[in-house]
């Protein structure tokens, strides 16, 4: 999979793309994920790439057309049109769900707004979607941006050891994850549940669904009761 991410701060998003699991899929060769600067794409002598908002306002607007040229470098690299999301606190929540879907595909560009945001024509003309990681506002698209690629990343295959790594977790199952635990065994006067330690794994596998039921019930009625429709 090839993400692209256009942003006004590349070395933010690489100082943490680099690492961990997702800068060790990348050196590996499993996942392509390359950071483009904004301003390489202007014409502006003095690398602008904003100016102010029409009507007045508050802040600076980030213009269509080094954003443009940054799709259309994309776009010829390629050899065909990437699946386009600008990072928006208008778009649609980010669901593992929606990830899922977002890893089967082969190319994604991910657009990082700043300032007060992108001119609203360049968003028309070249993005598919728009996605938030929540209701919040955040000062810029590159965190967002990092969230996304992360989540999506993970499920490409090849990143992580085994599918099952991501396919028990908290909310791609439909419930939250169940507790783990670790030696040693007691800790500061905790044990460990007995039936971890039992080696029955039918046992084991029973408890940890329970588990899961019991926190999701607590903290998530919302998804247990969509789990437990898509189980009727």
């Amino acid at each position: 999979m090839r993400i692209e991410i256009a942003t006004l701060f590349p070395e933010m998003c690489e100082a943490v793309l680099g690492e961990s699991i997702v800068g060790r899929a990348r050196r590996a060769g499993k996942l392509y994920v390359h950071c483009r600067q904004i301003r390489e794409y202007t014409q502006d002598k003095h690398r602008r790439v904003d100016d102010t908002p029409y009507g007045g306002g508050m802040g600076m607007v980030m213009q269509c057309e080094p954003i443009y040229n940054c799709y259309r470098a994309v776009c010829e690299e390629l050899g065909t049109k990437p699946h386009t999301i600008y990072m928006s606190p208008k778009g649609r929540v980010l669901t593992q769900q929606r990830a899922a879907e977002l890893a089967q595909l082969d190319d994604i560009l991910i657009i990082c707004g700043h300032y007060e945001g992108v001119d609203q024509r360049v968003i028309d003309k070249i993005v598919d979607e728009e996605i938030s990681i929540g209701d919040y506002v955040l000062t810029g698209g590159e965190i967002p941006a990092m969230v996304l690629t992360d989540c999506v990343a993970r499920m490409c295959p090849g990143v992580l050891s085994d599918d099952v790594c991501f396919e028990e977790e908290s909310i791609y199952s439909g419930l939250l994850e169940y507790p783990h635990y670790t030696r040693p065994e007691v800790w500061e006067g905790e044990a460990v549940p007995p039936v971890l330690l039992s080696g029955h794994h039918a046992n084991i596998e029973k408890w940890r669904h329970e588990k899961s039921l019991e926190i999701t019930a607590e903290r998530r009625p919302d998804l247990l009761a969509r789990y437990t429709d898509n189980k009727e």
